[in-house]
């Protein structure tokens, strides 16, 4: 089933990308998105961890270094029969964690700064456990590839809304997209994508609270650390937030606020917590 949820996946943003080229550049638009949509889907199937990896900066640590951190990690992986992934460290104090890699065999688990520094053992381990929850449902290739697409497809947008200040193209060029088109879809390619994630991450969110809570035992751990996590982001928010990765976390690191509400990657919390504590019960 992930798998042909990757594939329509994999389709619909290409098709998105190579429609934007075209409406953007016209046709010769379309055979260079084309190409590089061709390009991207092979580079996001085996390069797409390290590319959001190295957008956070992020660390590895071994065990050397944070016993503790990987001792938590090895039990764990034991409890849920899953190999250890890698394990890195993000410098920023927002709390916040992911999991990404395009198999368990091929997983890393990131955690930032500030949720060590947050969270009590028991806590960390919930968080821990969700995230290989998402390694062991296999959601971790789905949600790294639409990250990395979508960051493309916000990123064409941003060009072209920067080339249409500084000029844009020519009326003699016959191949350029039409001005209309244009402004079309650097207002909707970065909404399509981000509603392609937020199908995406919305409903397995949940899956991935109950399946950690299993692996970990403890339900309401996981509940403490989501409410203490919601509230640590919202007074420590990402000095350099990316939009395209937000589904990626264990809560949202964007405000849901505004018009970003609308396009929260995430359930509420509150509904998530509530169905931790009806499992402990």
């Amino acid at each position: 089933m992930n798998t042909l949820k990757t594939t329509a996946l994999l389709t619909g943003l290409t098709l998105l990308f190579i429609f934007a080229g075209g409406a953007l550049a016209g046709e010769s638009g379309m055979k260079t998105a084309f190409f590089l949509a061709c390009v991207m889907n092979v580079g996001s199937y085996w390069f797409s961890d390290k590319i959001v990896l190295s957008m956070y900066r992020a660390q590895e640590v071994f065990p050397e270094k944070e016993p503790e951190l990987h001792a938590m990690l090895k039990e764990l992986c034991a409890r849920a029969h899953l190999p250890v992934p890698r394990m890195y460290i993000i410098p920023e104090e927002t709390p916040n964690a992911f999991a990404t890699g395009r198999n368990p065999e091929h997983a890393a688990v990131a955690v930032t700064q500030g949720i060590l520094r947050l969270l009590s053992r028991d806590e960390l381990m919930g968080v821990l456990a969700h995230e290989l929850a998402h390694v062991r449902n296999r959601d971790i290739l789905v949600g790294t590839i639409a990250a990395t697409i979508a960051g493309a497809i916000s990123m064409m947008a941003n060009m072209a809304q920067w080339g249409m200040v500084m000029g844009g193209r020519g009326d003699h060029n016959r191949e350029g997209g039409h001005p209309l088109a244009a402004i079309a879809m650097m207002i909707l390619a970065p909404m399509a994508a981000m509603l392609i994630q937020m199908a995406v991450s919305r409903s397995r969110e949940f899956l991935a609270d109950e399946t950690g809570a299993r692996i970990n035992g403890n339900p309401a751990a996981l509940a403490r650390a989501l409410e203490k996590l919601q509230a640590g982001v919202q007074r420590r928010p990402p000095a350099d937030p990316h939009p395209s990765t937000a589904h990626m976390f264990i809560v949202n690191p964007l405000s849901g606020e505004g018009l970003m509400g609308l396009f929260s990657t995430h359930p509420p919390i509150e509904e998530r917590v509530q169905r931790l504590y009806q499992m402990r019960a």
